[in-house]
């Protein structure tokens, strides 16, 4: 394995995202701040999730998990659309990286913009609402495991995509419905028979309730089972980056 080359590819796409950290991390962490501020004003003394856990308590986790998918899949999504669109994607064909490398490269890069980008969420909101992290490591795996995800679905769209419009096509209609009907503001008992299955085959819901389990040892379905869903799910969107990377997909014409 070329370690050398995936580490240069990786650092690039850190530094990529790094450069415009206010864009990428700051703006983010507002974003999560406002929902926060909304719902606090209207929903706040309203709204009894589960007994003895404050709705905001509940809240926080959501929207760190959320923010952590969205920016994992924005990272590797924006950096192949972008090479495509600029025509330097033949620099990174024509370097000694395999397919494989190539994919590890892009999801490393992607994990690491999400776990930095939910960290920053969870430690911003603290400062005004009290949220309990009861299992660090398993937090920060789910972290880790959805940010894989969302890396390998952002390399499938980056892939795929010719153009920007079809790549905020494929975020609008797919990653944005997805994340906020996974769960985020509501538990999925809460929900009408039918609508509670229908969120059961949502990948994202895994992924965010097995976050929160890790906050505040609260979930709807075992934390164990939204683990081994969430390895599923990344193997299978994984399998499927890999083999368009292999075929060279919109990549090599």
């Amino acid at each position: 394995m070329n370690i050398r080359g995936m580490y240069a590819l990786t650092r690039k796409e850190v530094l990529r995202f790094g450069k415009v950290s206010i864009q990428t991390v700051l703006t983010p962490a507002i974003t999560s701040l406002l929902y926060l501020l909304v719902f606090s004003q209207a929903l706040s003394d309203r709204v009894d999730i589960w007994d003895g856990i404050p709705f905001l308590t509940f809240l926080v986790p959501g929207l760190a998990m959320m923010t952590v998918l969205q920016n994992a899949f924005a990272n590797s999504s924006s950096s192949l659309i972008q090479s495509k669109m600029n025509g330097n994607i033949v620099f990174v064909l024509l370097s000694p990286l395999s397919p494989a490398e190539f994919f590890t490269a892009f999801t490393l890069a992607a994990i690491l913009r999400g776990v930095l980008v939910g960290a920053v969420v969870w430690l911003v909101a603290g400062l005004f609402i009290p949220v309990p992290l009861a299992e660090p490591l398993v937090a920060l795996v789910f972290a880790v495991l959805a940010s894989g995800i969302l890396g390998a679905l952002g390399i499938i769209a980056g892939v795929w995509a010719e153009k920007f419009d079809q790549l905020a096509a494929f975020q609008n209609f797919i990653i944005v419905p997805l994340s906020f009907l996974a769960g985020v503001f509501y538990s999925i008992d809460s929900l009408p028979d039918g609508w509670r299955e229908l969120s059961l085959l949502n990948p994202f819901f895994y992924m965010i309730d097995g976050f929160r389990w890790a906050f505040i040892q609260e979930s709807d379905v075992s934390p164990w089972l939204s683990l081994g869903m969430g390895a599923f799910f990344f193997l299978l969107a994984g399998g499927l980056a890999l083999a368009l990377l292999q075929r060279g997909y919109k990549l090599r014409s």
